[in-house]
């Protein structure tokens, strides 16, 4: 035992002396190892390819019809025909309900008795105008007849005061008696008086013919008031009968009656607010609509005339494709995502309201141009750049990107066709590192 312990010493010598040897010769084997290449890290290359991009984005999509219109009473009142059931294909201006509402009809022939007798009104006051014209122009020509009399008095007048004045003059000279004087002073007294009775004949036609103006006025001011009454009375048997015509439920467009809600002889009340029940409900048919929510990150892209492949699952997939028709611009904020429809013709009927579909929006596209996959562009603080591999050396490229279509990345500008490029791990790669290129598979 004590020999073994003596020896002690001289093992652990020849063990450190080993293990220096065998480390010396390891460096050896990894210096001749990477002077002859082993080490360099292998790397999958490939080259950009030249193409289109699309950039497309699937929502779930729900079928609305075009219009739908629930149908309410303006009246209350009970009901005397439900002319439509669900499912019956209904015209414009179809009747599908009518009301009895006995109180508004009598009112309204209460209202046309009104008009009648505001029109009798009138025509009596048109009636007492003509007659007041008719007066006020006689009394005119009586006035005129009575100022062709003075005119014939005052003429007369004149002439016997000239001859009484040539008789008084005679009679002084002895010429004629005083008899034939008293005659002539006669005749003048008969037409001064004549004269006077003319004059006061006159004003009193006046007086007459200004009365009857005042009457012919008066009726005019009666037609005036009658007709406003009979205005009055047709605006109030206007109003009854519109009221009336709502008795009359129809059809505000072509389309489906999807609800029925009353039966012959319901009394109904007017509609008082979105919760009540509605009577009819229609829907437009020929045409409907296809809503979809576009999630914030693509809504910005979103325009009208987008083409939109719509695909029912209900109807085995069909697709239906169209242009987005438009968009709400203003984002939902419960979902952050923006409104978009799409109108689709439905003249077979086969799109029904309710059903839920696939929609597909094509959202951007690029002409042919350069792609690289997605796991070849990387990024820094300055920007998007790529590796790319020349004569085995590693360049780091700044590149300008574009379109994103999934797994794809449109490249604007940094790289050529012909060069060859890092497609993977290009982040764990430096400047001018020498590696080993592999083919991508």
């Amino acid at each position: 035992m004590q020999q073994f312990r003596n020896l002690w010493p001289l093992l652990l010598l020849l063990i450190a002396a080993t293990s220096g040897c065998n480390r010396a010769a390891t460096a050896k084997q990894e210096d001749a190892a990477k002077s002859n290449g082993a080490a360099l890290e292998r790397v999958v290359v490939g080259k950009p390819a030249k193409k289109a991009l699309r950039l497309e984005t699937t929502q779930p999509g729900r079928i609305a019809a075009f219009e739908e219109t629930p149908l309410h009473s303006k009246l209350a009142g009970y009901v005397d025909r439900v002319l439509v059931d669900i499912g019956d294909q209904v015209k414009k201006d179809q009747l599908l309900v009518s009301l009895w509402v006995p109180e508004l009809a009598l009112e309204v022939r209460q209202k046309e008795s009104l008009v009648r007798q505001s029109q009798a009104a009138i025509d009596q006051a048109k009636a007492t105008l003509r007659a007041s014209e008719a007066a006020a122009a006689t009394k005119a020509s009586q006035v005129t007849e009575a100022e062709a009399g003075l005119s014939r008095a005052s003429a007369q007048l004149e002439r016997w005061t000239a001859e009484l004045a040539r008789m008084t003059q005679l009679a002084q000279n002895d010429s004629v008696t005083q008899r034939l004087v008293d005659e002539t002073r006669n005749q003048f007294q008969s037409a001064t008086a004549a004269r006077d009775e003319t004059a006061a004949k006159i004003k009193s036609a006046q007086a007459d013919v200004t009365h009857s103006q005042a009457l012919a006025t008066r009726a005019a001011a009666d037609v005036a008031a009658a007709e406003a009454q009979l205005a009055v009375a047709r605006a109030n048997l206007d109003l009854a009968q519109s009221l009336l015509q709502y008795a009359e439920i129809k059809a505000p467009f072509d389309g489906v009656v999807t609800a029925r809600n009353v039966d012959t002889r319901h009394f109904v009340q007017p509609g008082s607010g979105a919760n009540s029940m509605p009577l009819i409900v229609v829907a437009q048919s020929d045409k409907v609509r296809v809503t979809v929510d576009v999630p914030e990150l693509e809504a910005g892209m979103l325009s009208a005339g987008d083409k939109a492949v719509v695909r029912v699952q209900s109807l085995g997939n069909r697709e239906f494709t169209a242009p987005v028709t438009r968009d709400a611009w203003s984002l939902n904020a419960s979902n952050r995502s923006l409104r978009a429809e799409v109108e689709l013709p439905n003249n077979e009927g086969a799109l029904r309201p309710g059903m839920y579909a696939s929609v597909t929006i094509s959202l951007a596209e690029t002409p042919e141009s350069l792609v690289l996959p997605a796991t070849a562009i990387l990024r820094d603080a300055a920007g998007a750049y790529c590796m790319i591999v020349n004569e085995g050396i590693v360049h780091k490229r700044p590149l300008v990107t574009g379109l994103r279509s999934g797994p794809e990345i449109e490249i604007k500008s940094g790289v050529a066709q012909d060069e060859t490029i890092i497609l993977v791990r290009g982040d764990s790669l430096t400047e001018g590192q020498k590696v080993e290129v592999l083919p991508a598979k």
